[in-house]
């Protein structure tokens, strides 16, 4: 009889240990080691010794096995085509396109609209081929609900026909519908939902997942077809499960979206059809999710009032560039330790950028209160915005109105320099396509025939200086009477 024995797994990394730590030993993280029970297949008494094992080699020599592997050029070519989705934000993101006999992950916060993006993908792929929605966590009869309530109602009777539900959890069923099926894109609504009978473990568990993930993966590889999964995110907005469910699958995408706004980003952070990084825009209306196909105007903010500390910079999200506004307010403070606030920029970027405006240009900000924001809430991680955000705050400590048909493309470098960005072409072009008329960039930087007016600075001070030379006094606006 084959006896049990315990492992302990890290929900964190996934790393196993014979003994339960109160930390992992490989990932340091804390009380993340869960006990999963095994079977051992081979024992003691039915396990050969070494030494007869080795008595049976030298009798009797195996026969030379062929050989599996093949050069570069022995490997065929076999071009294939992408699947377009439907949306082209959701085919920008994926690199082009879904590729057949992929893995797509797809995370996100609850509510976000993950169901609903590939619910309704899935409506535009039926289109022409079958596709199998598995809807773990809901019924069929729920699932037709809210495809009615987003409008598939309306669609033609060939879509109805090419769309099947599968309302099932036992990864048994599920892999041999596929098989049966054969469609050449299935969506799993969600892989935590599944279990797998062979595993003594709950759903969702680190082994659940893994094995549900890695059986999923070979028969997407064996069928040529292309799976949608949807993660759960823990608390911390990470992907639910060991780190090898991200390592298994082609491409990792965040649904990303503020709960008071109605815009939704769809991020890519792995990819191995396509660049990472890359943004796809929707927006979230009363029929499902739209895409947004200029988002720059979405994130320019409204120029109808000029402002005083409002900078406009361009960014990159992948290949895409993204005219953003920048929103800075400096004020004295009550308080012994000023405050410093972001939403959209990075903490310590802002901290490092007051401390070179202080030290390098003299503005005395370490008694001031500093608050800096992007419009439309969008994460602006690289440097590229460094020379906005000195700017806008530099506009707000002097109350004064920056053009708003001024660009800022640069990072700034500790000892007070500009230095340059990547892709500087394509952001002039995004801007000077919007409409903007003049630009600050770093000097020395290499660029085309834009058709603005690009000016080069070399010091964070003398781009102060030129961006601040044009500027307007902010006069204060006086109440109206009601």
């Amino acid at each position: 009889m084959p006896k049990t024995r315990s492992i302990y797994v890290c929900n964190a990394c996934g790393a196993e240990s014979r003994q339960y730590f109160g930390k992992c030993p490989t990932c340091n993280s804390w009380n993340c080691l869960v006990e999963q029970k095994i079977e051992a297949t081979e024992t003691a008494t039915t396990r050969p010794s070494m030494k007869s094992r080795a008595t049976t080699s030298r009798k009797r020599k195996a026969p030379a096995q062929p050989r599996l592997s093949l050069t570069f050029n022995q490997i065929q070519d076999h071009p294939q085509s992408r699947i377009p989705s439907g949306y082209y934000e959701l085919d920008r993101v994926l690199g082009g396109g879904i590729v057949p006999g992929s893995l797509v992950l797809l995370g996100g916060d609850p509510g976000i609209g993950k169901s609903t993006l590939l619910l309704q993908t899935a409506n535009q792929l039926a289109r022409e081929t079958p596709i199998l929605y598995v809807c773990a966590e809901e019924s069929g009869q729920q699932v037709k609900l809210r495809s009615l309530r987003l409008g598939m109602g309306e669609a033609e009777a060939s879509i109805h026909e090419n769309l099947y539900l599968l309302p099932e959890t036992n990864l048994e069923t599920i892999l041999e519908e596929l098989e049966s099926l054969r469609p050449k894109v299935a969506v799993i609504d969600s892989i935590q939902a599944l279990f797998y009978s062979a595993l003594t473990s709950a759903p969702g568990s680190v082994a659940q997942v893994r094995e549900c993930t890695s059986a999923l993966m070979q028969l997407a590889k064996k069928e040529n077809i292309s799976l949608f999964i949807v993660g759960h995110v823990t608390k911390e907005g990470a992907i639910a499960g060991p780190k090898v469910l991200e390592h298994l699958v082609d491409t990792v995408l965040y649904f990303e979206g503020d709960r008071f706004a109605s815009h939704r980003l769809l991020r890519s952070v792995k990819n191995r059809f396509g660049a990472t990084h890359e943004l796809g825009v929707f927006e979230m209306v009363d029929k499902g999710l739209e895409e947004v196909l200029n988002p720059s105007e979405l994130f320019m903010g409204s120029h109808e009032e000029n402002v005083p500390g409002v900078a406009t910079i361009v960014a990159c999200e992948g290949t895409r560039p993204l005219v953003v506004e920048l929103q800075s307010l400096v004020s004295p403070t009550s308080y012994s330790s000023p405050r410093r606030s972001t939403t959209g920029i990075e903490y310590n970027r802002l901290l490092q950028i007051l401390a070179v405006l202080e030290k390098r240009v003299g503005i005395p900000l370490s008694k001031l209160d500093a608050y800096v924001a992007s419009s439309g809430g969008l994460n602006v991680g690289e440097p590229a915005a460094d020379l906005g955000i000195a700017v806008a705050v530099a506009a707000s400590f002097r109350d004064r109105i920056i053009d708003p048909e001024l660009v800022l493309i640069g990072e700034v470098g500790l000892g007070g320099q500009i230095r340059p960005v990547s892709q500087m072409e394509l952001r002039l072009k995004e801007a000077a396509k919007l409409g903007f008329k003049r630009a600050l960039v770093p000097k020395g930087q290499k660029r085309g025939d834009i058709g603005m007016e690009v000016i080069e600075v070399g010091r964070v001070v003398d781009a102060i200086a030129t961006a601040l030379a044009n500027s307007t006094q902010h006069e204060p606006i006086e109440a109206t009477e009601q």
